[in-house]
């Protein structure tokens, strides 16, 4: 559904300067397996891939020339470290905040945390990333502009290390912010539930602390909506930020995809798409699991 296709992208030129005829691109096409458009032409051509990926071959990219697999291989765990870090963070910093708000609830920490958390969900990842670079790389020259290295400098061992971090740090910031709302949310709605369920009253009224109601009795069963919603957030890990690997110039699985579709690199969108579909089924197999982790009243048969 592209306005063009990745061999009408790179020969427009060349045939409107006679260089290639309409039957030169006809067999590129042809030679790429991307010749017939028309509806019957894309079911057989996605027959013949998905025959290929059952036996895990996922094609040649067109931009990167190489197997789709090792593409991914390649540029996911720069992705993933990312991801992992911004998670943790997401982790150690929404759900204290949830439970906050829950037990304060309509006070002004309440709905302090709350507009914050908004604000961060109503925010594009692209405008708050555009705003910290201009605001903490431009104009005040904090942090480095883009990428995940200083190119005019040779670092080894712990330097190298330090100047990643620093590159890393309005990434992970964008990523952090815009990602806490919806999980606090989440957090704060649950337990306000069980807040107010019959054995947190039968709890208060033993003479437990206030603290042992909220973190022994009430946390733990809001547990299981929150390792859902973990589960997840699995193919984020490995699929990468698109949108904010772009702006920061991040050379990630998510920037890699980005410019694999604006160039109609047709194989390894196909590969991309099957690669973030296994790691959903896997996210879900393993907030199933976890449930027996977090509820002893879920039993593994």
């Amino acid at each position: 559904m592209m306005p063009a296709d990745y061999i009408d992208q790179h020969t427009s030129a060349q045939v409107a300067q006679g260089q290639l005829t309409k039957e030169d691109v006809k067999r590129m096409k042809e030679l790429y397996g991307i010749g017939d458009s028309s509806f019957g032409g894309i079911m057989k051509s996605y027959g013949q891939w998905l025959s290929k990926a059952v036996r895990g071959d996922f094609g040649v990219s067109f931009v990167y020339g190489r197997p789709v697999q090792e593409v991914i291989q390649k540029y996911m765990w720069i992705s993933f470290a990312i991801s992992l870090v911004a998670l943790i963070l997401n982790i150690l910093i929404s759900i204290p905040l949830g439970i906050v708000a829950a037990t304060k609830q309509y006070g002004a920490v309440d709905y302090t945390v709350t507009v914050l958390a908004m604000t961060g969900i109503s925010l594009p990842s692209f405008f708050f990333g555009a705003l910290l670079l201009r605001l903490f790389s431009i104009q005040l020259g904090w942090f480095p502009l883009q990428g995940l290295s200083d190119a005019t400098k040779i670092l080894t061992g712990p330097e190298q290390v330090l100047d990643i971090i620093h590159h890393m740090v309005l990434p992970m910031v964008t990523l952090v912010v815009l990602s806490i709302g919806s999980l606090m949310r989440y957090t704060r709605t649950n337990m306000l539930e069980v807040l107010n369920s019959d054995y947190i009253r039968t709890a208060r009224a033993k003479g437990l602390s206030e603290k042992v109601v909220i973190y022994k009795h009430a946390f733990r069963n809001t547990l299981i909506p929150i390792v859902t919603m973990l589960g997840g957030s699995i193919p984020g890990l490995f699929g990468g930020a698109m949108i904010t690997e772009t702006v920061f110039a991040i050379p990630g699985i998510g920037s890699t995809s980005y410019k694999a579709i604006l160039q109609g690199d047709i194989p390894f969108v196909m590969g991309y798409m099957m690669f973030l579909a296994v790691l959903t089924v896997l996210g879900t197999i393993l907030a199933d699991v976890s449930y027996a982790i977090v509820d002893p009243r879920v039993k593994l048969q």
